[in-house]
């Protein structure tokens, strides 16, 4: 199996197709990653060892008048890198799990048998796009299936998680990130980019939050300088109840087992790690994201596993809400044996047998009608 990996744009989009070459393991021939150019994935990828390749990639929906044209000439680049890529490379299977970077690609290979993997349960743009050219969809909820039309295969997967999240032990875990047994842990982060709104909410209110729990802060490399300041002028007794970090990568999981509710984005990530971890959530939806995040939220509050706050009103409502919750342990419990229930642990494995049987029809599957 000669596999080309096609994703980008932010995490939610970059870890599922990592942990889904962790589940194959060492089983392709050869694997090949096509990012976008400056794209975050680069770095990602560039941690794993796996070859990898830039090609220009730009958005269209909802772009000014004056962006739209140089966009249109970026997807023109990018679908004729992709053709010469695929020519050079000679894929049997091609993965995209998320970003503009893949509707080139989709467009390039469109006659390469290929698996969309959809990690939020309403699909955006790039990855509708890139769903009509695909043999194959895999959604991480059954609800999604209404976005795709009935003649589309699709099957649910559930959100695809990395191994080493599995490793970690709650008492473990507070020992390496320097957290006390008793305590309660409220786990804070918005990506590795962070997210801005969260961190001065938590930064408003941090001695009041700290009042009720240890606090793990994943701030983001932008706002780090800022952050790093403003722990200077915390009180001493309060100081050693607050860890923060630009971002955890190899301990991401360590943060996840040591926490007992966690306040972050409604990203798609959310629908696989934190059932994962049965960590119940505080959700502040993202507000530019169209309604992907929104609908993310809405789905886990509606089962009983988050909170979902907006982000205009976060500074107001965070402390009242914290208050609410550590001080009902009750409820927080049933928070995360809801949240728990979703949980797909062998989600990765899933969509690493879709592949395998994608690159076993690799040689023999007939070109579809609308890809003639």
């Amino acid at each position: 199996m000669r596999l080309l990996v096609c994703a980008g744009g932010t995490g939610g989009g970059v870890y599922p197709a990592l942990a889904i070459l962790q589940a194959l393991s060492n089983e392709p021939e050869a694997v090949l990653w096509v990012g976008s150019e400056g794209g975050m994935e680069r770095d990602l990828v560039a941690r794993t060892g796996i070859p990898f390749q830039a090609i220009p990639a730009a958005g269209v929906h909802g772009v000014g008048w004056r962006r739209l044209p140089g966009n249109i000439i970026q997807l023109i680049r990018g679908t004729l890198a992709a053709h010469q890529i695929l020519r050079t490379y000679k894929p049997d299977v091609l993965l995209f799990t998320g970003g503009y970077v893949g509707v080139p690609m989709a467009i390039a290979g469109r006659s390469i048998p290929s698996l969309v993997y959809v990690p939020d349960i309403e699909p955006g743009l790039a990855l509708n796009l890139m769903s009509r050219f695909a043999h194959t969809i895999a959604v991480t909820v059954p609800e999604s299936r209404r976005y795709f039309s009935p003649r589309k295969h699709v099957v649910v997967t559930g959100y695809p998680t990395r191994a080493e999240l599995r490793n970690w032990k709650r008492e473990h875990a507070r020992e390496i990130l320097g957290l006390t047994p008793e305590a309660p842990v409220l786990l804070v982060m918005g990506g590795s980019k962070g997210a801005r709104s969260i961190n001065r909410a938590v930064t408003a209110n941090l001695e009041a939050i700290l009042s009720l729990a240890q606090v793990i802060h994943l701030t983001g490399s932008t706002d780090w300088p800022e952050i790093q300041q403003h722990v200077a002028y915390l009180p001493t007794d309060l100081r050693s109840r607050y860890h923060a970090h630009p971002y955890l990568h190899e301990d991401i999981g360590a943060a996840f087992a040591a926490s007992d509710l966690i306040l972050c984005r409604a990203g798609a990530s959310t629908l696989g790690e934190l059932p994962l971890f049965g960590l119940p959530a505080i959700l502040v939806p993202y507000p530019y994201a169209w309604r992907y995040q929104a609908t993310n939220a809405q789905y886990l509050s509606e089962r009983g596993a988050a909170v979902v706050l907006s982000d205009d009103t976060l500074a107001e409502t965070l402390i009242p809400t914290l208050q609410e919750l550590f001080g009902d342990p009750q409820r927080l419990r049933q928070m995360g044996e809801a949240m728990r229930t979703l949980a797909i642990p062998d989600a990765a494995a899933n969509l690493a047998n879709l592949v395998r049987t994608l690159a076993t029809r690799s040689a023999g599957v007939p070109m579809r009608e609308d890809a003639k």
